[in-house]
């Protein structure tokens, strides 16, 4: 990918950023029109009711592995560049982290990245759940949590591990990670048959995952052609919600990056997918109880997104797609805590309780 014409005409910062709108409208159209949310997939897992939300959410994360490995394989994703790679993870931070966000995405109905979805047509408790994820999120990254986030962190890292490369440590070739993402759209694809899920459904699922290697190829061509050294990410929503929140309170001047770009561009691309779709509508609290959890759950998911270094997307679809062991760490965490949290919340009659639709659709 070659973006010298683009590089002599624009300045990198603008250019980044415009690199992260663009992949957040794709991923927000295609999030908001497929339903994709890792909540719902989870519980419809947990419960044994497979619908249509585990089909997507199939469909997102193989589309979203098999396309990053195979930039990998070609040359054109610095995979080794990346922040989940090149430097230390904490694998303490992945597990209690993910059983955390797990836990808060349940009681806030949808992760990070639904959430924003979701205020982008009109969801009220989204858009108020969101903003205290940024907030949360934040003070565990500069404030008043962040002593607190670091010494849980710090219990176990990757370097008591030798590293954070799963190829690594198994020995995988780029052969055999593009066979195992091929078996994962083969499971998606026995759900969808078993559900009949619409075709439509199915193809904006794989582009909102396919959002994913989108992103990874954009920031490793601007590593190695921008000036200026440049991070090589995927999509990620804790670390970008909070600097977008720091930015919108903080004076003008702050610099522009790819995360700056994404998360306004994932909240337009949901809104214009859902005005196209004729899908806008308000939607507020149901009472006091009902905010309560949902802001609890945006807490907790704010706290434990930053400390597994990654929410629902960023570290179990995005970091997952260049095989970080944290990553898998915290989506397995994220799936337990999710189930184990339904049932609790739950005890009876779970499987006959709706995953999400009307209303509590989130």
């Amino acid at each position: 990918m070659d973006l010298t014409y683009l590089l002599d005409r624009f300045p990198e910062p603008w250019l980044l950023a415009a690199g992260g709108l663009v992949v957040g409208v794709l991923f927000g159209a295609f999030a908001q029109q497929s339903r994709f949310c890792l909540r719902a997939a989870s519980l419809e897992f947990s419960r044994g009711t497979p619908q249509d939300r585990l089909p997507v959410w199939l469909f997102a994360f193989s589309a979203a592995l098999l396309g990053t490995q195979i930039l990998v394989s070609l040359g054109e994703v610095q995979a080794s560049e990346a922040r989940q790679l090149a430097s230390p993870q904490s694998l303490s931070g992945a597990l209690l982290g993910g059983l955390m966000f797990g836990t808060g995405m349940v009681l806030a109905r949808g992760c990070a990245s639904r959430l924003l979805v979701l205020s982008a047509t009109g969801n009220l408790r989204a858009l108020l759940s969101g903003l205290v994820f940024a907030v949360v999120a934040q003070a565990s990254l500069r404030g008043m949590l962040a002593p607190l986030r670091e010494g849980l962190a710090g219990l176990w890292t990757t370097g008591d591990i030798g590293g954070n490369d799963l190829t690594g440590h198994l020995g995988l070739t780029s052969g055999m990670t593009i066979a195992f993402a091929v078996l994962w759209l083969l499971a998606g694809m026995v759900f969808a048959w078993r559900a009949k899920v619409k075709i439509w459904q199915l193809v904006a699922a794989a582009g909102a995952g396919l959002a994913i290697p989108v992103a990874w190829w954009f920031t490793s061509a601007m590593a190695r052609q921008a000036f200026d050294p440049v991070q090589v990410e995927g999509v990620t929503f804790t670390g970008p919600s909070a600097d977008t929140l720091m930015l919108v309170l903080s004076p003008p001047g702050d610099v522009l990056d790819f995360d700056i770009g994404l998360v306004p561009g994932v909240f337009l691309g949901s809104f214009l997918a859902a005005l196209l779709t004729r899908e806008l509508a308000l939607q507020g609290f149901e009472g006091g109880k009902s905010m309560a959890r949902y802001l609890t759950g945006a807490t907790l998911m704010g706290f434990g997104g930053m400390l597994a270094g990654g929410c629902a997307v960023g570290a179990g679809i995005t970091g997952a797609s260049i095989f970080a062991v944290t990553a898998w760490i915290t989506l397995t965490a994220i799936w337990l805590s999710a189930g184990v949290t339904d049932r609790l919340l739950h005890p009876r009659n779970a499987d006959m309780v709706q995953v999400a639709g009307g209303a509590e659709q989130s």
